[in-house]
């Protein structure tokens, strides 16, 4: 386990490489995945914030059917999507092999403490959800959030389970790349403790973007606790699961409940 708190022993340049390399490795795996993802967020809110009407009368998609009316090849799509979106973890493990790291293994994703990542995800998962749902609802009664619809997908055999398979997906990019990988990279590249956190922070605040101004603000303090919870671990194992119990709940209780409860905003 890692020191507790932010201070910790830096790790030694992967494999030797030159600081520079290493920085060019980290952008080109940002842009592939989601310093992309920040980029389009921005150009996404900045269009809404220009479109007639307010944000609140808005809405941000998640879980979209890709081909109405056609259910076999919509599946096709959903697969299609969530595999292509976690060929990024694919590279840093690739990446964090080649350095002798021993892959995703090296940030806690792994099948060494299967209780205590569950335990620890299941708790996390109860006080983030709880104060994000709180947040959402006071944004986007202030105006300054989108109207979030979790999922749209058809009434079809396959809806929950790929729901399912879609927060696990978000889990394991999101942690992996924006904690895991991000924080390993900064600190090789000589970037303080509180820097790294604060940039972790920014970038999954920055993604969240397109969900307005509570969306950026809500995942901007998920990144601090985070990725301070990663510095106490030295596991990204709790923080996946975690995100994939926030997510389940909230794309699969959002198509249970949406037009069934008076309190959840729908578009």
């Amino acid at each position: 386990m890692r020191a507790q708190g932010l201070e910790e022993p830096r790790p030694a340049p992967a494999g030797g490489l030159p600081r520079r390399v290493l920085g060019t490795e980290l952008l080109l795996v940002l842009a592939l995945s989601l310093g992309a993802s920040a980029v389009s967020s921005l150009i996404s809110f900045v269009g809404a914030l220009t479109r007639p009407g307010g944000l609140a009368d808005q809405a941000a998609r998640l879980n979209s059917s890709q081909a109405p009316g056609r259910p076999w090849l919509d599946l096709a799509w959903q697969l299609f999507g969530i595999a292509t979106a976690l060929v990024p973890v694919a590279l840093v493990a690739h990446l964090l092999t080649r350095e002798g790291a021993g892959g995703l293994r090296v940030l806690g994703l792994d099948r060494r403490r299967p209780l205590f990542d569950l335990s620890r995800g299941a708790a996390l998962a109860a006080g983030i959800g709880g104060c994000g749902i709180g947040l959402y609802l006071l944004a986007r009664a202030g105006g300054f959030n989108l109207t979030v619809e979790p999922e749209s997908l058809p009434d079809v055999w396959w809806k929950y389970p790929v729901l399912v398979a879609s927060a696990v997906q978000n889990s394991v990019l999101e942690e992996v790349i924006v904690v895991g990988y991000l924080l390993r990279r900064l600190d090789q590249l000589g970037w303080s403790p509180l820097a790294a956190l604060g940039a972790s922070a920014v970038l999954r605040g920055s993604y969240h973007l397109y969900q307005g101004v509570g969306g950026f603000f809500g995942n901007l303090a998920m990144g601090v606790v985070f990725a301070f919870l990663y510095r106490r671990w030295g596991r990204v194992g709790p923080l996946v699961a975690a995100h994939a119990l926030i997510d389940i709940v909230a794309f699969v209780g959002y198509a249970l409940l949406a037009g069934r409860v008076d309190w959840l905003p729908t578009p």
